[in-house]
């Protein structure tokens, strides 16, 4: 028999980027307890802290789920790596640190894809409560939040070579692409604070760990939500090999992100019903979107050779980066405190895109993101990648075992217009690196090559290189009622049930043209409201940028 855990007002699944803020809003008051069920393990570690370290714990079991999808049929059968963070603070403790809230019109679009209330002018005061921006605030950045928000310094030329060659290839230079204007190239924002990894367990997590009312329990893995007929009333975990059961008297809140979610929900009897019956999962709820509409972010690195010793390879020998780690240690300071990713842009591929579809990453080396593919040599590159890709996946049980990892599959590519989609950001990058700005820099194109120009052979070096951008997203996606894939309501509350919420990164109804991190975040601060009963913060006035060209123009 299972053990009897408590009783608490409610009962949070997962402390990472939602489940993090979540405990915070709900306990501040004193009003409400909360238990927070997490299956990882503490973030006290120099390799999380330190922001240049991103990508070791990103690659480390201890802190990652460790998925990967199943063969993915238009990648050439290739496994894809899915990082997904099983510590507090989840996958903000295991990312880029990169701080980007999406386009304004996403939003816009959420709400006519019927995620009412959703709009930006009622998600960007929610944004701004979220923030400190260390450059300060106006009427789109914050200045009160507990998310810390920095630029890096650029201090390497190539950060800014980069902005003049896109403003030199025709492009705009934005003072801010979290603001007014997204489009564009310009700085990129992180979340650092201090010189460390700003993560939502540092900015929420910790502070709310004080008070008596929040009690978080870790390497506690919930296995199914316990149901009274369709009413949420606890969950059931499992601790040091034993069961217990964690009692929730208002509400269960799920925010175990787009992978464990889906699973958890459909442990529980809530999903598709013949997916269920398959595993012998009796079926409670037959509720056909839990899991489906998976999308993603895919991107390539578009490598070039450096003329000029200046780009971080130097960095990347042993002793170099022990003096680097010393530095951070000591004073919060130097390489150590930057992601490295210090300048961006985000383009529109083709006439007749209303707001930006290709994002770009820029970093003063030549490397994969998981750190292992080091080139021989000083390079820089750009991360670019579509942001609205017509392709959909899932997210679907490998058995009713709780420790079993699910099934993925993205289907990536899967539609034409990924592929057009691809080779413009082939052909568009290329022209921006061959501007001005980096003649005394450029050498030649070390990825792709200078020989992969055809339409075939570009498709050939996607199929090949191409990589996740690792923001899975929209597999509980929220909608209207009487849309029969929509998983929660625009309160978020499971479609059907009662006293049972999904938050996090899976109730996106469409990704976002951006790093996921940010409004997930978002979603956390004004569910929290949704959950308390609390006014929604007043709408927003502010207006945003879309080019008027658009319709004709490319840029």
């Amino acid at each position: 028999m299972a053990r009897e855990a408590g009783e608490f007002d409610y009962v949070i699944v997962g402390a990472g980027s939602a489940g993090s803020v979540l405990a915070d809003r709900l306990t501040e008051d004193g009003r409400n307890s909360v238990l927070v069920l997490e299956y990882g393990g503490s973030d006290r570690s120099v390799l999380i802290q330190m922001p240049s370290a991103l990508s070791i714990p990103m690659n480390m079991r201890k802190y990652n789920w460790g998925f990967e999808s199943e063969p993915e049929p238009h990648l050439g059968g290739r496994r894809m790596n899915t990082p997904r963070g099983k510590v507090l603070g989840g996958s903000s403790s295991i990312n880029g640190l990169v701080y980007v809230r999406g386009n304004p019109g996403d939003f816009d679009r959420w709400e006519e894809e019927g995620a009412d209330g959703w709009a930006y002018r009622d998600v960007l005061p929610y944004f701004r409560r979220a923030e400190t921006r260390q450059e300060g605030a106006d009427d789109y950045r914050g200045g009160e939040g507990k998310l810390h928000t920095r630029y890096g310094t650029l201090s390497n030329p190539l950060y800014r070579a980069f902005v003049e060659a896109a403003r030199q290839a025709g492009y705009p230079v934005t003072d801010d692409i979290n603001g007014r204007q997204q489009e564009g190239f310009g700085r990129m924002d992180m979340t650092v604070h201090n010189g460390r990894r700003w993560s939502t367990a540092n900015a929420y997590l910790r502070p709310a760990m004080r008070r008596p009312n929040l009690r978080i329990e870790i390497h506690s893995l919930a296995s199914r939500i316990v149901l009274e007929g369709r009413r949420a009333v606890g969950v059931v975990f499992s601790r040091g090999g034993a069961e217990q059961i964690a009692r929730a008297r208002r509400e269960v809140i799920v925010a175990s992100g787009p992978i464990n979610s889906p699973k958890l929900l459909k442990l529980s009897g809530i999903g598709p019903a013949a997916e269920l019956k398959s595993h012998g999962i009796e079926v409670v709820h037959d509720l056909k979107g839990v899991g489906e509409n998976l999308q993603d972010h895919l991107e390539f690195y578009f490598q070039v050779a450096s003329k000029e010793p200046i780009t971080l390879y130097s960095s990347m020998r042993p002793l170099a980066k022990a003096r680097i780690g010393m530095q951070w240690v000591t004073t919060k300071g130097g390489l150590g405190a930057t992601n490295h990713f210090e300048s961006c842009g985000f383009i529109r591929s083709r006439p007749g895109v209303p707001f930006p579809d290709i994002q770009y990453h820029f970093l003063p080396l030549a490397v994969t993101y998981d750190g292992k593919g080091l080139a021989s040599e000083h390079g820089f590159q750009a991360h670019v990648g579509p942001m609205r890709s017509k392709s959909r996946g899932w997210v679907r049980l490998a058995s009713a075992d709780p420790q079993d990892a699910p099934k993925i599959t993205f289907n990536y590519m899967s539609q034409p217009d990924d592929w057009t989609e691809m080779r413009a950001c082939v052909r568009l990058t290329r022209e921006i690196f061959a501007q001005g700005a980096f003649d005394r820099y450029r050498g030649r194109e070390m990825q792709p090559g200078a020989d992969v120009v055809t339409d075939e052979e570009i498709d050939a070096f996607v199929r090949q290189h191409v990589e996740s951008a690792y923001h899975p997203s929209c597999t509980c996606k929220m909608g209207s009622p009487d849309d029969p894939m929509a998983v929660v309501d625009a309160d978020t509350r499971v479609i059907g049930m009662e006293g049972l919420r999904v938050v996090d990164s899976s109730i996106m109804p469409s990704i976002t043209t951006g790093n996921l991190n940010a409004p997930t975040i978002m979603i956390g601060e004004k569910a929290a409201d949704h959950i308390l009963g609390k006014p929604r913060l007043a709408a927003a006035d502010a207006d945003y940028y879309r080019a008027e060209n658009w319709r004709t123009a490319q840029r």
